[in-house]
């Protein structure tokens, strides 16, 4: 766990023999796991270290201060735990939601979270756009966290209504984020948000990655987020909205 140590303590963590311990744990059943279900593409234990467990730990430079205890983090599209569980196990004072839709993920995610020990960590098994209307969920996070290809505007959509006022969504992205950000602006604006700023990642193996911080400033109207795949096929603010019209998005 060389490059993970390294790279963690370029962000301002210094990870205990414990903590890494608990890291090695994670990698092994991870990997275990994936000979039978399919959690991840990542197969290599050194790929695994760098390009999951230390690029969720990157999300910490979106932080002011870093995550303080007691701060209620969701991470939406959880997958295999990324990047929420690697932020809980690096700051343990975080009470973290994992919200995934394939149960044979979040199945993997109860084994791990119980296998690990770790509390205040709850696993939910549902799709975003449908538990941000749950009260329990809606606004009412410190800061989301997203680890997904998806454009920015659709994260946003998603992200945005679980973030309480005064908090904020930390999507991370593959790599420049300027277009995308350019083509979001309406969908951030709608859902009560605001762009903060964009934080490049500069860590060995991880190259060209960033994070986009959004600031919730405003509540998020009732309507939002749409219902279940809408985000994803017609995205708020893009061109195609136009040429369905206004009946089109009515119906939505």
């Amino acid at each position: 766990m060389e490059r993970l140590t390294e790279g963690a303590r370029r962000l301002g963590i210094s990870l205990t023999p414990e903590q890494i311990a608990t890291f090695s744990h994670y990698r092994r059943e991870l990997l275990d796991w994936n000979r039978r279900v399919n959690l991840t593409a990542i197969t290599l234990p050194d790929e695994v270290e760098v390009k999951h467990f230390l690029d969720s730990l990157s999300f910490v430079l979106a932080l002011p201060g870093g995550p303080r205890a007691g701060m209620r983090a969701l991470d939406i599209g959880s997958g295999g735990g990324f990047p929420g569980l690697p932020l809980r196990i690096a700051c343990p004072g975080i009470r973290l939601t994992l919200l995934e839709s394939a149960r044979k993920k979040t199945d993997f995610l109860r084994h791990i979270v119980s296998t690990l020990g770790l509390p205040d960590v709850e696993v939910v098994t549902d799709r975003a756009e449908t538990r941000a209307h749950d009260p329990a969920y809606r606004q009412q996070f410190d800061v989301v966290l997203a680890r997904a290809v998806a454009e920015t505007a659709e994260l946003a959509e998603l992200a945005l209504p679980f973030c309480a006022i005064g908090g904020m969504a930390v999507l991370g992205k593959l790599s420049d984020a300027t277009s995308e950000v350019e083509r979001a602006a309406k969908a951030i604006a709608t859902m009560g948000g605001r762009l903060l700023r964009v934080v490049p990642v500069e860590l060995p193996g991880l190259s060209g990655r960033t994070l986009v911080v959004l600031a919730k400033e405003r509540p998020t109207p009732p309507a939002y987020p749409r219902r279940p795949g809408m985000p994803h096929k017609r995205p708020l603010g893009f061109e195609k909205d136009l040429v369905h019209g206004q009946a089109g998005a009515a119906n939505d």
